[in-house]
């Protein structure tokens, strides 16, 4: 069962967003979810708590939310934000940006004692782009709204070509809804991916390039572990099971270690600023 709810659709079209969306493709990136992302991820302040655009680290905070350069720059996409959701508890603008790349399977707020409340809308997207979410595998539509269950493991997926691109609102607080306005009736049902099951001789062949696994490669070979939950039905945190199981075919203690490591990291402990040393 999906736990994420599609909240809203927007009337995205009214906004002209496609030169906006041209100057984040553009805009720099510091690196700082570099150990979940794989291919070309990155991560675009437009609201915050210091008006600062390269701050970017995730942090439930009490100061008041302050649009940064980047945000000034792009007043349509903005405007999207101010014109159906309330302020009060809003504590973060970004966007999302990923091509031809895969989040590793991961739990948010791990750092902080409550989690908050997590909306994502797609700006730019296309039916290759995918989440998941424990076991499920589903697709946003550009301009729905989705209230992200971010406390079980879930990941996501970008094809090639132009990035995905998505609004990212964190509000403060889990037990109260979000007052959406100004949405419209959504017009297709949740866009849920059927996949089959994986056969035998696709996992033993994704378990075989164990043999190839060594310490100094292991964040490049992750990627294909996170990817097969994407087109076979297996739950996202089996990733780390059969990457545990690769390196236990290398005989190599340490790679051992490294994989147990990053299971922890992503979706079991870690602490706030703590970086995962590939």
């Amino acid at each position: 069962m999906l736990k994420s709810q599609r909240l809203a659709t927007l009337p995205i079209d009214s906004y002209d967003l496609d030169s906006e969306l041209s100057i984040v493709d553009q805009h720099n990136y510091q690196g700082e979810y570099d150990a979940f992302t794989f291919g070309t991820w990155s991560a675009h302040a437009l609201a915050n708590g210091s008006g600062a655009e390269y701050d970017l680290s995730f942090r439930p905070h009490s100061d008041r939310l302050t649009r940064t350069e980047l945000g000034s720059r792009l007043p349509g996409i903005m405007a999207l934000v101010t014109d159906h959701f309330p302020l009060d508890r809003l504590q973060w603008v970004r966007i999302f940006s990923l091509r031809d790349g895969i989040i590793a399977p991961h739990v948010d707020f791990l750092e902080f004692a409550r989690p908050g409340t997590r909306l994502q809308i797609p700006l730019r997207t296309t039916a290759e782009s995918l989440h998941s979410e424990n076991d499920v595998v589903y697709h946003l539509r550009r301009g729905e709204v989705w209230q992200i269950h971010t406390t079980d493991p879930h990941s996501a997926l970008s094809a090639a070509g132009a990035p995905r691109l998505s609004l990212c609102l964190d509000f403060a607080g889990s037990d109260e809804p979000v007052k959406i306005r100004g949405d419209v009736p959504a017009t297709e049902p949740i866009h849920i991916v059927d996949r089959p099951a994986p056969t035998e001789t696709e996992l033993e062949e994704l378990l075989t390039c164990g043999n190839a696994l060594a310490t100094g490669s292991m964040r490049h070979d992750f990627r294909r572990f996170a990817a097969l939950h994407f087109a076979r039905r297996a739950h996202a945190a089996a990733a780390f099971d059969w990457f545990e199981q690769a390196a236990a075919r290398t005989g190599d203690p340490a790679a051992v270690a490294k994989a147990r490591a990053f299971r922890t990291y992503c979706i079991e402990k870690r602490s706030y600023g703590e970086a995962f040393a590939w």
